[in-house]
């Protein structure tokens, strides 16, 4: 199975590298060098990883055959794609990969159904499940321990416990002024 590890930024310097926007939980393993990575579009590639280091924050990266600023700055945007054994999991107990999760059935701790989750949004302050209700309307829940309380992949359902107004418009709202009145 193929999944995205990173998306080609700009280049840094003149020797060929590029910044990384990272899409993985463990870069080390999968942007490691020595690591053949496929890439979209397909014509960019595939690329092998000649060294990786980090600099003020970012990681950078330089490919086999791309010497040059010029060369590097060809391949911004690039998406770039390792292989993983669908059955390998990831190392920490509450972690999952995203292709894990889609898919899943969405309910409350009471079993009311929500929807089923069909994409997952990595946003830097956390991930968001997209989760298509029902009626064809979608929702956004956020991937946090208080409201998703458990994942259940052998039953294929997520549980969660969602606030007020995350899922219906029973949102209570609470004003200083409603105390003065």
């Amino acid at each position: 199975m193929q999944l995205v590890v990173a998306r080609i930024g700009r280049a840094h310097g003149i020797k060929g590298e590029v910044t990384v926007e990272v899409r993985t939980d463990e870069p080390e393993l999968r942007l490691g060098p020595g690591a053949v990575l496929a890439t979209d579009p397909p014509s960019a590639g595939p690329l092998t990883i000649e060294t990786g280091r980090v600099h003020s924050g970012r990681l950078l990266l330089r490919f086999e055959g791309v010497t040059d600023r010029t060369a590097a700055e060809a391949l911004r945007n690039t998406l770039l794609i390792a292989e993983v054994d669908p059955e390998e999991l990831p190392e920490g107990e509450d972690e999952y990969y995203d292709h894990q999760l889609i898919d899943l059935d969405v309910v409350t701790e009471d079993g009311t159904e929500v929807g089923r989750i069909t994409e997952i949004s990595h946003l830097p302050s956390q991930d968001l499940f997209i989760v298509e209700r029902p009626d064809g309307s979608e929702v956004l829940i956020p991937f946090v321990e208080e409201i998703v309380t458990d994942i259940d992949l052998a039953e294929q359902r997520a549980v969660i416990t969602p606030p007020p107004g995350l899922i219906d418009d029973r949102a209570e709202i609470a004003s200083s002024r409603d105390e003065d009145a």
